[in-house]
């Protein structure tokens, strides 16, 4: 066999795995509703906590938008949801779900910092199951709804490493 035709053949072989690995990723539709819907839930109760606890100008804004933007993220699923003709999660079961996954925050003047961290895990594993499903998923609505949610996703992500880092005092 031609040296590279071999190169090729192997290359096309190991895309075909790479996308068939990409696919075996993905979540059925409604599941990834489902489980979006609760880390999307969770983000918002863990906010609505840091605007109560927290005496920082910085953290109040961040958690305001947190709130409203996973707010707006979760009505888009549900949207979707209907769409696709899926049952949608009752919002207490997905509050019960949500208040599992909620990290158990520090109190008193550790609350920020800890507040920042959670943001920062929840924001990139959100950024990053978004991405996989929409890569993975021929369902346009998905491609859709990660157009939308991911930019929107990336700033949280950076907004809660500054708060982090203090540069967001308030």
């Amino acid at each position: 066999m031609n040296p590279l035709a071999t190169v090729i053949g192997r290359a096309g072989l190991a895309l075909l795995l790479g996308l068939g690995a990409g696919n075996a990723l993905a979540q059925s539709p409604a599941a990834f509703i489902d489980d979006a819907s609760a880390k999307g839930m969770a983000d918002i109760e863990t906010s609505r906590l840091a605007h109560q606890q927290t005496s920082s100008q910085a953290v109040k804004e961040f958690s305001i938008q947190v709130i409203n933007d996973r707010t707006t993220a979760n009505q888009h699923l549900a949207r979707i949801a209907k769409r696709l003709g899926l049952p949608v999660t009752p919002r207490e079961r997905l509050l019960a779900q949500a208040r599992a996954r909620m990290p158990q925050l520090a109190r008193g003047a550790d609350f920020d910092r800890a507040y920042a961290a959670s943001q920062i895990q929840a924001s990139a594993a959100a950024i990053q199951q978004i991405r996989q499903q929409a890569q993975a998923s021929e369902l346009p609505e998905f491609k859709a709804f990660a157009e939308e949610t991911l930019p929107k996703l990336e700033q949280h992500l950076q907004m809660a490493r500054a708060l982090q880092a203090g540069r967001l005092d308030g």
